[in-house]
């Protein structure tokens, strides 16, 4: 092996070690960032390709060589375990020369519980081996939210958490989903099991596409309503009908045979490319979900469209039988087997040229280009009025230089109880949830805003002070901060966080003083403050008696208000978790005999204190763990306090 350039010796010495088997590898730079995540059926022969003399055709790959300083590598039994811990890694490190989706975050599912007597229907983003059916992937949980709420228009079943056995009547009254016919009630046996999940296999039947029975029953049944005279029942038949008919419309134009395929169509533009893929079984689209994918500047069509369907089944066990692609892509032998073991059984990649099936291959792509097309106008308006905001707003408040990361703090509270603060942080005029940070209050029980700002500012500027003052760094960014967490004990973090170009604290001169001394404490002076006054949203800044006010129709405001309203959501929904918590321990903490593994299961099986409290004795007492004795007890506290209806 011939090298390129002089190879650092631990580098060196990984590349003599390197195995023969399957596997992933990690190539990183000298701070050990995560540069490239790769597989190989053989880790020895593809790593040492990278650095002979010859080097690697593609020119990107070639510049990512140059930074490489150590690889790191993990075996695996076979290729197809390669394909998915590569795809994993991808997610998790996001490294600079892979080809990525663009959001990082797992796609949402519809998931259908079917290992539970009585099976619910949810949104979710894990999938678990635990005997569920999901649908998906969903490109946004709006489009997942969208498909609930029609299924919710045609079939009736439960929406609740609560643990329901067959055979069990898990609650003395139903919600107000039962009285509207919108759930057959199981929590009060209202509904055999074999019923109950004949629904829910409808509703399976309808997500797969096979709507016609579905329908036919629908019309016999409002025929039935109306020939006996049930006009209402019948026009509620024919509006669920009707949701299904216009399902069944929308599917027509794939019916070309009874096939199980996924179509896909590609579009690219500079460094984005957009992959729309078409589900199709029965001969009906069943789904149509877009994707983009970042890093493609430079990267063959293959390789692009190789790396996205790798990723993209790494997340979905809806593997079809055939796949119809504009091209082969990149590995694809490789890529057909682990698709085959993901399924159980073969799966072919075609690239159809004549017929129906190229003519939905180009549906696909006129669908991508169209999509990407859309995005990027947005993209490109959403940036031009990021920019306009943060520049007017820098040129407000007399910043030095655009404020690229903005946090915002907030706190809330009930008389002191239950205080809580957020901090949401915008990065170049978007929200970035990842960084959001909430704090439980230690100091006081009464309600003191000033005194809450301050304890949180502090705890969240005191460790990058100490960390200033020990390196005596100038600036906080050579030093970053590793403290705050999301809840009450405070959890180092393995990289430190960006100093803010902004700090704007929600309240008026008030908080603003507090913020304000919190710095000079801890001698922290290269950080803008600004306090938002909730009444008038004015801005105001230290050492300057008259408030900034921005123009009302400005996107500096519209962007000042957006991060406050987010800090007042983020603040408000931490609130409401920790003040349920609470109220759990003080209602049931005093009674002797219920500790936390009884507390677990008391709301396991009711969901809430509310509905503990409108339980009958019997039904208490049938909990796990809650003997006849004990539920009289509770239900005698709970008496004494007044809160029995």
């Amino acid at each position: 092996m011939s090298p390129q350039r002089s190879l650092p010796a631990p580098l060196r010495a990984n590349l003599r070690r390197l195995p023969t088997t399957p596997g992933v590898y990690l190539m990183k730079n000298a701070d050990g960032r995560v540069l490239y995540v790769g597989k190989a059926d053989a880790l020895r022969h593809r790593v040492r390709s990278y650095f002979t003399a010859r080097g690697p055709d593609d020119a990107r790959i070639s510049r990512m060589v140059t930074e490489v300083v150590d690889v790191e590598y993990i075996v695996t039994d076979t290729v197809s375990e390669a394909y998915l811990l590569e795809s994993n890694l991808i997610k998790e490190h996001r490294p600079r020369f892979n080809i990525r989706l663009r959001d990082d975050k797992s796609y949402p599912f519809v998931k259908i519980t079917l290992g539970e007597d009585f099976p619910r229907i949810v949104r979710t983003r894990r999938l678990v081996r635990d005997g569920s059916r999901y649908f998906g992937p969903y490109a946004s949980a709006s489009s997942v939210d969208e498909t609930l709420k029609l299924l919710r228009k045609i079939f009736p079943f439960r929406t609740c958490n609560l643990e329901i056995p067959e055979g069990k009547r898990v609650l003395e009254r139903p919600c107000l989903l039962y009285y509207i016919n919108r759930c057959q009630g199981p929590c009060i046996e209202a509904i055999p099991k074999p019923d109950y999940r004949a629904t829910i296999g409808q509703i399976v039947d309808f997500l797969d596409g096979k709507q016609e029975p579905i329908a036919a029953e629908l019309r016999s049944e409002m025929a039935g309503h109306s020939d006996a005279l049930r006009y209402e029942q019948a026009a509620t038949t024919r509006d669920k009908l009707r949701a299904v008919e216009r399902t069944m419309e929308q599917q027509k134009m794939a019916a070309f045979s009874s096939a199980e395929h996924d179509v896909i169509g590609m579009a690219r533009a500079d460094d984005d490319a957009c992959l729309q893929v078409m589900q199709v079984r029965g001969g009906k689209l069943i789904g149509r979900e877009h994707f983009i994918v970042e890093g493609a500047r430079d990267v063959p069509d293959a390789e692009v469209l190789g790396s996205f369907l790798q990723q993209y089944y790494a997340s979905t066990d809806a593997v079809p039988r055939a796949l119809l692609s504009p091209m082969m892509p990149a590995e694809a032998d490789d890529l057909a087997a682990y698709l085959a073991d993901r399924r159980g059984v073969r799966v072919t990649i075609t690239v159809p040229e004549r017929g129906e099936k190229r003519r939905l291959v180009a549906m696909a792509t006129g669908n991508a280009v169209e999509a990407l097309a859309r995005e990027r106008a947005e993209w490109m308006a959403d940036t031009a009025r990021r920019d306009e905001a943060l520049t007017a707003l820098a040129a407000a408040l007399g910043l030095t230089k655009l404020p690229e990361r903005i946090e915002c703090y907030d706190m809330s509270n009930i008389q002191g109880t239950s205080a809580v603060g957020s901090m949401v942080v915008f990065i170049d005029g978007r929200p970035e949830p990842k960084e959001y940070r909430r704090f439980r209050i230690r100091s006081g029980d009464t309600p003191d805003d000033f005194r809450m700002m301050a304890e949180v500012l502090r705890r969240r500027f005191s460790r990058v002070a100490k960390l200033r003052s020990e390196t005596g760094a100038l600036s906080l960014d050579a030093v970053g901060a590793d403290e705050v967490s999301e809840e009450a004990g405070d959890r180092p973090r393995e990289t430190g966080w960006a100093v803010p170009d902004l700090v704007i604290v929600d309240g008026g001169k008030g908080q603003l003083s507090a913020a304000v001394g919190v710095m000079k404490e801890l001698a922290i002076t290269d950080v803008p403050l600004a306090g938002l006054a909730k009444r008038f949203e004015e801005l105001h800044l230290p050492d300057q008696s008259a408030p900034v006010v921005l123009p009302r129709r400005s996107q500096a405001l519209y962007l000042v208000q957006r991060i406050r309203d987010e800090a007042h959501r983020f603040a408000i929904t931490y609130h409401r978790d920790v003040r349920g918590k609470r109220a759990l321990r003080s209602e049931l903490d005093d009674i002797a005999g219920i500790g936390p593994g009884r507390k677990k299961a008391l709301l396991k099986r009711f969901g809430s204190v509310r509905r503990i409290r409108e339980a009958s004795l019997e039904e208490v007492a049938d909990t796990p763990g809650i003997s006849r004795d004990l539920a009289e007890r509770l239900k005698a506290h709970l008496a004494r306090e007044g809160m029995l209806a």
